[in-house]
């Protein structure tokens, strides 16, 4: 693989995410679109156990490559054959002796949850999915070695095309739970054709030890680190399943879905950009405090907007839209929930930073902390404020953004107040003209979106206005030539 210089990271990476980012919301309409008829042809039952079985599934990703795929990417000397088949074979010797130990607990796993058929067969459509997914990890390691993003989109658009269709089409036919087993079907199908067009690799077998044992070096902190954080969401969402009704786990599902818009919408693709990119920048300090620097402005510039939004317009959108008044009980859980993605935003593109210049030991011990202080408060609320506890818990542990920030600034220069302050004061006073403004039930449609508008339109006049120098300087990167 050829190394690519300082300029044509830059581009790369500013062309990546914009390339992520536009596929983001392309899809993001897709699923916004399709997840609202969903939640209109099922029950907030059938969505509780589709998160459900979905987090016992992604159980199953934390142990399927022991972090090499993420070695292989963070890796400083160009890659080698041996070190991909070493890692495509390690990873599947995993991916399946943990699909077959899924198949054989699968009904043991229905009757502990009381899942009907319809569930079981949804537990086993994702774990094959699962198998199917892990045999793109190398043509998607090779892309995003090189930053060729705009090439990794395209099979996650058809992912999402065939996801999200086949759920509709099948909900609507009346098929219920059983419409998601064929949707998690059609899309590892769909996905694995793609990719492997887009980008071809031979499939092959072999183990090097010492490859595996460099490698190796990083991947597991690394995964522990993805494990942490399984134990962290995915197993409280399981452990969730059993102590709350399935409505319950619906409402926080429905809730977290939509307060973590902006998190889908962009922080989603920094993160998938930067962690190659803040890679191939390890050896400057200079150079990553000046790519976190834009990279906080970037975040802040985007998000605090969608999240403002979000915090006034989604009761005016429960109590207009038809049948949608059911998932008002989960308006509070939503609110907590913007607003721990938004410092969420902030929080994960340092820890992110930290991975990509090898500081893998401190991301851990934060996640050590993180997953334990969950389960404390999360059970701890739980029990006071029922499943309302569950958003407050995790808003109480988003606070430590200032932890990361302070550690972050050991190992490289940034300035984090300075970069969001101008969009924080235009999101104050972009809250401010919604509060006055919006009205209040019954909602006049015709004025939410008059008061939308001029919302945006004043929170992008003062951001433009008062920091027209980062934004020039963002977009001449990307009006470079070609290096």
């Amino acid at each position: 693989m050829e190394e690519i210089d300082i300029a044509a990271i830059k581009k790369k990476s500013l062309r990546g995410i914009a390339a992520l980012t536009g596929r983001t919301f392309l899809l993001q309409i897709i699923a916004f679109g399709a997840t609202f008829l969903l939640t209109i042809l099922l029950s907030p039952s059938a969505f509780g156990v589709f998160f459900v079985v979905t987090a016992l599934v992604s159980f199953l990703s934390y142990f399927s490559d022991v972090g090499l795929a993420a070695a292989l990417i963070q890796k400083k000397e160009s890659l080698t054959e041996r070190d991909l088949s070493t890692t495509f074979t390690i990873q599947q010797i995993l991916v399946v002796a943990l699909c077959i130990v899924m198949f054989i607990v699968a009904p043991y796993i229905g009757q502990f949850y009381r899942l009907d058929e319809s569930g079981v067969w949804l537990l086993r459509a994702l774990t094959f999915a699962f198998f199917i997914s892990s045999l793109k990890t190398i043509p998607s390691v090779l892309l995003e070695r090189r930053l060729e993003f705009d090439k990794l989109v395209i099979p996650q658009i058809a992912e999402t095309l065939a996801f999200y269709g086949s759920a509709v089409f099948f909900a609507w036919k009346g098929m219920g739970l059983m419409s998601f087993t064929i949707a998690v079907l059609a899309r590892a199908i769909v996905g694995i054709i793609v990719i492997y067009i887009i980008q071809p690799w031979r499939i092959a077998f072999s183990v090097d030890k010492d490859v595996a044992k460099r490698l190796l070096k990083f991947g597991i902190p690394f995964q522990t680190n993805s494990l942490l954080s399984l134990l962290k969401d995915d197993l409280m969402t399981v452990f969730l399943g059993k102590i709350l009704t399935f409505t319950e786990v619906g409402y926080i599902g429905w809730a977290k879905k939509w307060a973590e818009v902006p998190l889908r919408l962009i922080m989603d693709s920094v993160i998938r950009v930067t962690f190659p990119a803040f890679s191939r920048l390890q050896h400057s300090k200079e150079l990553i405090g000046k790519a976190i620097d834009k990279t906080m402005f970037g975040l802040a510039s985007t998000i605090i907007p969608i999240s403002v939004g979000l915090l006034f317009f989604i009761e005016p959108a429960v109590t207009l839209i038809p049948k949608y008044v059911k998932w008002e009980p989960a308006l509070f859980a939503f609110y907590c929930f913007v607003v721990s993605s938004l410092l969420a935003a902030f929080s994960t593109p340092l820890t992110n930073a930290l991975n990509a210049i090898g500081k893998i030991k401190i991301t851990l011990g934060f996640m050590v902390f993180w997953t334990a202080a969950t389960w404390v408060l999360t059970i701890l609320f739980v029990h006071f404020f029922g499943y309302n506890g569950v958003p407050l818990a995790l808003l109480t542990l988003s606070l430590s953004v200032v932890a990361v920030v302070f550690v972050m600034k050991r190992y490289a220069p940034f300035s984090f107040f300075k970069n969001i302050s101008i969009p924080a004061i235009a999101g104050i006073f972009q809250a401010l003209l919604y509060a006055y403004f919006r009205g209040s039930n019954p909602y006049n449609i015709i004025q939410l979106l008059i008061v939308g508008i001029l919302g945006v339109i004043l929170y992008s006049g003062i951001v433009i206005v008062a920091s027209k120098d980062k934004i020039r300087e963002i977009i001449s990167i990307g009006k470079k030539e070609d290096v």
